[in-house]
């Protein structure tokens, strides 16, 4: 794995933006964490008492205890503790205050306020202030004040509804899906308000950023009274769709999410000419039928020679991979996909940009570890 631990240079999208992430655990992180990829100077900011949670959840490094997770999630990130109810570290927050770009926090609503923080009091001190606060609900609403977590969100935005096996339970994801997709949201929506070059709030919900993208689902219902069931692998509008096991026990994943790919699965199968699969709405009619056709045709065959078909057929399919298989995929290896940051593999870029290239230039760091520097020369390195 390459190692990307390297100094990003001035050519960087984001070089010269400074950011004050004041947010924990993930969502609110990760959208600092897109930033700072991309060239950004980002200062963590952690309680004195423990700091983030998130360095103590989830899995740990063997050798020293570390939270692996921390180590992604706060990569390229300088780190500080301030205790933001003691008056010297007040004066030193307000302080990087003035020279920031961006704000991110993820409070729930209206402490930041208690804190005395409140988006006016920052924006009299520092008027072209970008504040972007992730919560669960977001800054208003109804439920603008409970407690917000990922599963919340995903069993409360209609993802859940949908997932699951036929006539099962619903379903939430095996990870933190939301935190994941809203740590992108408030990334893009913090670089459109940059670009309005005024400063203003930002408000973000992970329940809102996950009910973004389940599609026309809404549109359906509210349009043609219709709630998606849950199907498993399948979806209601293609067919066929979904994950098949081959002879030798392994699984392939495909999609024929348009008229020419069905077509040429058709044909595999043996229907080519029936009216019954010539259209979308043929094929949703006649499931049943062709999701048969299709279990029977991977179940005599390899996951390798069912691949070496479909690539012939130009239809898309592709093996069910976990990460022991990602580590070894040579589509996964060209592209770097998988970095070696300070002895800790994760996730390269999640984009490459051709004139100003984003980097990872070290792992989350130890808590406090820059605290000394900034607060002698504050944003200057």
């Amino acid at each position: 794995m390459p190692d990307s631990s390297s100094p990003l240079n001035n050519t960087s999208a984001l070089a010269g933006l400074r950011v004050l992430d004041l947010s924990t655990v993930l969502a609110g992180p990760n959208c600092a964490r897109y930033l700072a990829d991309f060239g950004a100077d980002v200062i963590k900011i952690e309680r004195p008492d423990g700091g983030d949670s998130l360095r103590n959840m989830g899995w740990r490094d063997p050798v020293d205890g570390e939270g692996l997770w921390w180590r992604l999630v706060n990569r390229n990130k300088r780190t500080i503790a301030l205790n933001l109810k003691d008056n010297t570290d007040r004066d030193l927050f307000l302080h990087l205050i003035d020279d920031a770009d961006v704000l991110v926090e993820n409070f729930r609503p209206g402490v930041l306020e208690k804190l005395g923080f409140a988006p006016d009091i920052l924006h009299a001190r520092n008027a072209k202030l970008i504040i972007t606060r992730v919560s669960g609900f977001g800054q208003d609403g109804p439920y603008a004040n409970r407690p917000g977590f990922a599963s919340i969100a995903e069993a409360m935005s209609g993802l859940a509804s949908i997932t699951g096996v036929p006539g099962g339970d619903p379903m939430l994801p095996p990870f933190a899906l939301t935190d994941e997709v809203t740590g992108l949201v408030a990334a893009f929506a913090t670089m459109v308000a940059l670009w309005s070059e005024q400063g203003q709030v930002v408000d973000v919900s992970l329940l809102e950023s996950l009910f973004q993208i389940l599609g026309p689902l809404m549109t359906v219902w509210l349009t043609r009274g219709e709630l998606q069931p849950r199907m498993g692998s399948l979806l209601p509008y293609t067919v066929p769709r979904g994950v098949y096991r081959c002879s030798d026990g392994l699984f392939v994943g495909i999609s024929t999410s348009s008229d020419s790919i069905a077509a040429r699965v058709v044909h595999l199968l043996g229907f080519d000419g029936d009216e019954r699969f010539t259209t979308f709405a043929g094929r949703i009619a006649n499931r049943e039928i062709i999701e048969a056709a299709m279990e029977a045709w991977f179940a005599q065959r390899t996951q390798a020679e069912a691949l070496s078909i479909f690539q012939e057929i130009e239809a898309a399919a592709g093996p069910v991979l976990s990460m022991e298989d990602i580590e070894k995929d040579p589509h996964y290896i060209a592209r770097e996909a998988v970095i070696t940051v300070e002895g800790t593999p994760m996730q390269g870029l999640i984009a490459r940009l051709s004139a100003t290239p984003g980097a990872v230039k070290w792992r989350g760091r130890a808590a406090d570890a820059d605290g000394d520097a900034i607060r002698k020369t504050g944003w200057n390195q």
